[in-house]
């Protein structure tokens, strides 16, 4: 009889178990369009073995669809729109790799879904040069609205924000936000990932964990950086912390965040190489969940939201396009979310 009952309780452990696992296949699905097994099983700790069988399990119930590697969301018949626009919309970013393409195919998902189209300009991190391909989507006259990353640090930025709102279609700044209101003619609405709340974040998830000397790494010349200095000065002072230890060497902290995720790669690198334990001696955050799960161990990271920032720029472009004047302009703040690996788990988390 004890036999017997502790059969079935290691049976409902295990069901249990996979309902998460599936749970958790769903949810990135949702997010993401398409999830990798080797991501899922190095996140969930499981092999990819077992995720190809709970993709299988759910691919046979159609609430997925099985690709080489991973799967995707199921093909399903599309309603025909209420109503379809005709807008054409030009997209310009500093960079078409590494941060910038998840931004990107969000941007295009909503402009396939609303019936834009979404044309599209690398540029640079001079303004000179954004101001060269801006000029030609507007001369070409084939674009309605603007998406625009122009960079803002410098002197320039008050000009750069002043000959764009003066722009003879509307304009919207994703993934960056003017400095202060100003007397130009027209309002520039933005879009971009709340890193500040993200730094924010990071720093009581390792205070959660006991940490009480935590330092943050910034990279130089990234946007972001001002941000993430912002988010790190309000934790610091809502939860008690020294606010000072900012680009300083690791040793003697017992936590860092790092900017971003190849930085945070050779931190811990270099911490293995002077004996550190990760996390035992030093737990690792890292910013932006790029490549964080390739290391070893996994890195903990906070997440961007990006797809869903270049979802939101275009349907509030397709907003404006439509209300014009009458909308009240709009800035708005996405959520980043933390995504907990070995990196920064305590002895007694791990447990």
């Amino acid at each position: 009889m004890v036999r017997s009952r502790s059969v079935a309780n290691a049976t409902n452990r295990t069901a249990l178990f996979q309902v998460q696992r599936h749970e958790r296949l769903l949810t990135e699905l949702r997010r993401c369009g398409a999830v990798r097994v080797s991501d899922l099983a190095r996140d969930l700790g499981v092999s990819e073995l077992t995720i190809r069988r709970d993709i299988a399990a759910l691919a046979a119930r159609n609430l997925c669809h099985r690709v080489h590697g991973g799967a995707t969301l199921p093909s399903r018949p599309q309603p025909a729109p209420v109503r379809r626009t005709a807008f054409t919309i030009g997209m310009v970013v500093p960079s078409l790799d590494f941060y910038w393409p998840p931004i990107v195919a969000g941007a295009r998902a909503a402009g396939a879904a609303l019936g834009v189209n979404v044309q599209l300009r690398g540029s640079s991190y001079d303004p000179e040069e954004d101001r060269r391909q801006i000029g030609r989507l507007v001369e070409a006259g084939q674009v309605q609205g603007l998406l625009l990353a122009p960079s803002l640090d410098g002197g320039d930025a008050a000009t750069t924000l002043d000959w764009i709102s003066r722009l003879p279609v509307p304009a919207i700044l994703v993934e960056r936000q003017p400095h202060r209101w100003t007397s130009a003619p027209r309002q520039i609405e933005w879009v971009r990932s709340d890193h500040a709340l993200g730094l924010e974040i990071a720093v009581h998830h390792l205070y959660e964990q006991g940490h009480r000397r935590i330092g943050l790494l910034l990279s130089g010349g990234s946007p972001t950086s001002t941000y993430l200095l912002q988010g790190w000065r309000r934790a610091c002072a809502d939860l008690g912390l020294p606010g000072d230890a900012v680009n300083v060497p690791v040793k003697g902290l017992s936590a860092v965040i790092v900017h971003s995720d190849p930085q945070a790669i050779v931190v811990a690198q270099n911490a293995a190489d002077q004996g550190l334990r990760v996390p035992d001696d030093l737990a690792i955050v890292s910013y932006d969940d790029e490549v964080a799960h390739l290391a070893e161990p996994a890195l903990t990271a906070i997440r961007p939201p990006k797809n869903h920032v270049g979802r939101l720029a275009v349907e509030l472009m397709v907003s404006r396009l439509l209300d014009g004047d009458r909308r009240p302009a709009q800035g708005v703040l996405v959520a980043p979310e933390l995504v907990v690996r070995q990196s920064s788990l305590s002895r007694r988390v791990r447990a």
